[in-house]
């Protein structure tokens, strides 16, 4: 870390030093500086601070039960397996056992790893499977039925990565989701309003409204929500493993549910579902080392590419938010996604060029591409980008040796394919719609698209989910992500810049303002009181289209005091219920 950033980060503790950890976690201090808006805040407040361990997740239970297996001996892996099953129970919008995502790992001496548990399509599934009776594409097939849910891959996930670096026992990691289910909690105010607005889209399936709501009533802040059919799927996995899931009572009751509403997932589909250990995208950014996923995930090659382009500019003299640098990131941020639309795939599926767009020579030539004081153009061609949806989860966990667990995982909408299964209490994921709708269909509105990311049987569809890892000179520096479909790349990109280039600390660089352009739709969307009226003037006359737009993901982040060695916890603050939670 350099020297003008540890001293940034060591003032802020002797600021934060003498003020008791209770009114830490809901007040604090923050110094902003000149230009930079803060974002109202709504959740955790400040900065939490703890020498051992540190767990950040978006519910305090959560992160509290991560906590508690690292107070127990388990290592970071351990804590965060714990706390991506008390996520399934406790933040059922995007937590899961019904979906999907990806884990980063660093262990202590620096080596790194990831691993893969991407939802996949079913054996049965087609490039056309998303037409209607007609033929024509049809939105709600690939979106809104059965049809829209891929084969789940968090339980396998989890599993994989107990047995391959795991320390305590599976029955100690899924017990307190167990417990939280079977007995319940206090519903958290972002929950409750989020089970209002959920029921309504839940009425077409009745195990759902009856999951999630009193007889079709919604639940009332404070009230104690228990989900049984939820306790018993989660015993079983507990008691069995990955089989309890992928096997016997729960796959069969999947596989009836798929039957009934016309999926094609079977009891074959989920025997043979494999998650994966891969090899991470490693870059570098002006003496960082950055770490994050590889393809299937288009997070980690696309965050390098524009972490690349930037490092050629003088980001920090430019200013934070201004017209200059807005204007610069976004022509990085246009020349990724394009990329990203072009290339980005299930790597056993097609031949991702990695290397070429991870490369400083190909950052190089892409920059002789941009303007100083023009936008660029973005045209549809022939290619085609599937929507993601921006109800995702990340959390972030360092342990007391130092390993760093950085995981995003998710169930593609808010609450999936809102279609629990009947009698297993959880809802499956509507994530095809990851996968191109049709071949050819092109338009300025965002769809535009490639032919390696149609859907065929087996094949994990692409994502946007970026869990990264920063380290420096051989210490680790930061764990990062985001949920917010295809703005997630952009959100973890920019809490990046604001560390390094803007040398905040990490609470100020997660509630920072951000922007999201994806090459299509040729807009700049910006967080509301983001920029100046100034500043936006000055970019629409580059030639910028400037929207205003609501929140924009939720970077629950941990960074390291490279003086004090103390974990510092940042919950974003656009997050009603999340929270860090430290020993």
């Amino acid at each position: 870390m350099p020297g003008s950033v540890a001293r940034h980060v060591s003032r802020l503790s002797i600021l934060t030093a003498a003020i008791p950890f209770s009114i830490l976690l809901v007040t604090g201090t923050t110094v902003w500086k000149p230009g930079y808006t803060p974002v109202a805040a709504t959740g955790q407040a400040a900065e939490v601070r703890s020498q051992h361990g540190m767990v950040v997740s978006a519910t305090e239970h959560a992160s509290r039960v991560g906590t508690e297996v690292l107070k127990a001996g388990g290592n970071a892996v351990d804590a965060a397996i714990a706390t991506g099953f008390a996520l399934a129970v406790t933040h059922p919008a995007a937590g899961n056992i019904g979906g999907g995502g990806f884990m980063v790992i660093r262990f202590p001496d620096g080596r790194v790893t990831a691993f893969d548990y991407r939802e996949k399509a079913p054996l049965a599934a087609t490039p056309r499977m998303f037409l209607d009776e007609n033929g024509e594409y049809s939105s709600r097939i690939h979106h809104n039925s059965h049809k829209a849910v891929g084969v789940p891959g968090t339980v396998a996930g989890f599993a994989l990565a107990h047995q391959t670096y795991g320390t305590l026992g599976w029955h100690r990691l899924v017990e307190p989701s167990v417990a939280l289910a079977r007995d319940g909690f206090a519903l958290m105010p972002g929950l409750t309003r989020s089970l209002q607005y959920a029921i309504a889209r839940m009425e077409p399936y009745p195990a759902s409204v009856a999951a999630f709501s009193k007889n079709g009533e919604p639940y009332a802040e404070g009230e104690i929500w228990k989900q049984p059919d939820l306790a018993r799927t989660l015993e079983k996995i507990m008691l069995e493993g990955r089989d309890g899931f992928y096997k016997g009572e729960t796959a069969r009751l999947i596989a009836e549910e798929m039957r009934r509403g016309g999926g094609l997932i079977t009891e074959e589909d989920l025997a043979i579902y494999r998650a994966y250990e891969r090899e991470p995208i490693k870059g570098t950014y002006r003496g960082y080392d950055v770490i994050s996923m590889p393809p299937p995930s288009s997070g980690g090659t696309i965050l390098v590419e524009m972490l690349n382009i930037l490092e050629g500019y003088d980001l920090r003299a430019m200013g934070h938010n201004t017209s200059a640098s807005i204007h610069h990131i976004t022509e990085a941020m246009r020349r990724a996604y394009l990329d990203r639309a072009r290339f980005l795939a299930d790597p056993s599926y097609a031949d991702v060029p990695v290397e070429r767009l991870t490369s400083k020579e190909y950052a190089a030539e892409l920059r002789q591409s941009i303007d100083q004081n023009r936008a660029s153009v973005s045209d549809p061609v022939d290619i085609e980008l599937p929507h993601e949806s921006p109800q995702t989860t990340h959390y972030s966990v360092v342990d007391a040796d130092g390993m760093a667990v950085s995981v995003t995982y998710t169930l593609e909408a808010g609450y999936g394919s809102k279609i629990v299964v009947p009698g297993a209490g959880f809802l499956l994921n509507n994530e095809m719609g990851d996968f191109n709708p049709l071949r050819g269909l092109t338009d300025t509105l965002g769809h535009i698209g490639s032919e390696p990311n149609l859907a065929r049987p087996g094949q994990r569809m692409l994502s946007s989910m970026t869990p990264t890892i920063l380290a420096k000179d051989g210490q680790l520096v930061a764990v990062v992500g985001s949920p917010g479909g295809r703005t997630i790349i952009n959100s973890v990109l920019q809490v990046i810049l604001n560390v390094i280039d803007f040398e905040m600390p990490i609470q100020e660089a997660v509630n920072a303002k951000r922007l999201h352009h994806a090459w299509l739709p040729n807009t700049v969307r910006v967080e509301e009181d983001g920029i100046s009226e100034s500043t936006k003037q000055g970019l629409e006359a580059m030639g910028h289209r400037m929207i205003v737009r609501g929140r924009q993901g939720l970077t629950h982040c941990i960074m390291i005091d490279s003086v004090t060695g103390e974990r510092i916890g940042a919950a974003d603050p656009r997050d009603a219920d999340g929270r860090a939670v430290g020993y």
